[in-house]
């Protein structure tokens, strides 16, 4: 969910500080904000203020003074489903290229910035959305904001950057998908989960389509997309409230909103009359078994049983996955399922590693009966409850930093427009009884409606 950590192919650029004497000083305060945050979050609600410019900019602000310390992050309502399906990976793309610098500052000086003021940042990209944070010393906050205020006024969108980037993500590919063991599993089972919604291309896109786009295609996604009226600018940590809001009027204010309406997909994916099934060769060397479901979209009241019916399925050691699948009958080294939620109906993932020289045909009917039972018997009183302990901890971690608690309200805000969210989601969770999970179960682990994968060795065949 919003508060919990997605699973999806996230990207991003990295960098040391420029001292470690100033490094480690500063992940000393971070880490003392950790424990001091987590603390507050269990005694106390979230505080937070929200408003709007004039351009559509929606701004939330969370002022914590526990540490010297302050997150300032801008998030863009625009992911992998916004793309034209023959121009796949721009928005992933446009995550790196919008570090190229802008009309003020010089291409490679947006990391040097952060790193002489003892900084740290980052951005990521999913289906949905575009994330960008610094996280800087609280009398360093007035220089996140010039930055962001750069990158959303005027970036440099240019032949420069834009070859220099396509090097980048083909690179990063390399990396993360192709060089990685089963780097290519959440690729595949997208393509053949869905065949009408625009979650079926991976996040990162296709190298063809980056090739073969004009740098006036660049400038009109930038146009499009980057823009006030489709971003929140979510604040969290130690500042005085009034200055601030004085500083975002005079850095955001006066950027322009866009002109152009924002294309949303509004695709409905058909329901799948019978299983999918293949298998996907390479050179990992243990076989793997996935199972994809179709489940509701997160912020539906179904959704909160399908997470917490994962929970029950994979949530830990003792989950019911692990304990029959890996420890009573030895088949694999790990197994396990979590929701893939997205804004947009996503899918459950349920997936094991077999060991060697086991069939993975008898790994999945070994998944399948966990799951059979579940829907079968449903769950005792003692097993829900154990649950909602994971949750309510999973909860509060979550909202235990600065940067946690900023995205968490971006991520309220943009994906269900109530940003208090943040501190009654988990009532949901809280409100889900034994049979909702049953129930939840028979309707969402369908097993015609699945997708059945095999990871396996090609050398194997």
């Amino acid at each position: 969910g919003s508060w919990r950590s997605r699973i999806y192919p996230k990207t991003g650029l990295s960098w040391p500080s420029q001292s470690e004497y100033r490094n480690m000083r500063f992940i000393i305060t971070l880490c003392l904000s950790a424990v001091i945050g987590a603390a507050a979050a269990q005694r106390a609600p979230i505080k937070f203020e929200e408003y709007d410019l004039d351009n559509g900019l929606h701004v939330i602000l969370h002022e914590d003074h526990t540490a010297p310390v302050a997150m300032v992050s801008v998030m863009y309502h625009v992911g992998s489903k916004n793309e034209d399906p023959n121009r796949t990976g721009m928005a992933h793309f446009f995550e790196h290229l919008l570090f190229e610098g802008s009309e003020n500052i010089g291409r490679g000086e947006f990391f040097k910035y952060i790193q002489n003021a003892g900084g740290q940042n980052n951005a990521n990209t999913s289906n949905d959305r575009t994330f960008y944070y610094e996280v800087l010393p609280s009398n360093q906050l007035e220089l996140g904001l010039w930055l962001e205020s750069e990158r959303m006024l005027h970036a440099r969108v240019e032949a420069a950057g834009i070859e220099t980037q396509r090097e980048v993500v083909k690179e990063e590919r390399r990396q993360r998908v192709d060089n990685q063991p089963y780097g290519n599993l959440i690729e595949e089972t997208m393509k053949r989960a869905y065949q009408q919604h625009p979650y079926r291309w991976p996040v990162i896109g296709s190298m063809d389509h980056l090739n073969a786009a004009e740098d006036e295609e660049f400038t009109n996604f930038y146009e499009t997309f980057y823009v006030p009226n489709n971003a929140v600018l979510s604040i969290a940590g130690d500042f005085d409230r009034k200055a601030l809001k004085a500083q975002i009027k005079a850095y955001f204010g006066t950027i322009p909103a866009g002109t152009v309406e924002v294309p949303r997909p509004d695709i409905t994916e058909a329901p799948k009359m019978k299983e999918v099934r293949d298998t996907i060769w390479g050179d990992d060397q243990l076989p793997l078994v996935l199972m994809a479901y179709p489940i509701p979209a997160e912020g539906t009241p179904d959704y909160y049983a399908v997470d917490l019916l994962n929970t029950a399925l994979s949530g830990g050691q003792s989950s019911r996955l692990n304990r029959a699948v890996v420890d009573e009958q030895e088949l694999a080294v790990f197994c396990g399922a979590f929701s893939f939620g997205l804004e947009d109906p996503g899918q459950t993932i349920a997936y094991a590693v077999a060991n060697i020289g086991t069939d993975p045909a008898e790994v999945e009917t070994a998944m399948m009966t966990e799951i059979n039972k579940v829907k079968a018997k449903g769950i005792s009183d003692a097993e829900l409850e154990k649950l909602k302990n994971q949750v309510e901890s999973s909860f509060v971690q979550g909202n235990s930093t600065m940067r946690g608690i900023a995205e968490s309200l971006a991520n309220y805000h943009m994906y269900y427009g109530d940003a208090n969210l943040i501190n009654n989601e988990i009532d949901r969770y809280m409100a889900v009884t034994a049979e909702d999970i049953q129930a939840a179960a028979v309707k969402y682990y369908n097993h015609d409606r699945r997708v059945v994968l095999y990871f396996m060795n090609e050398n194997a065949q």
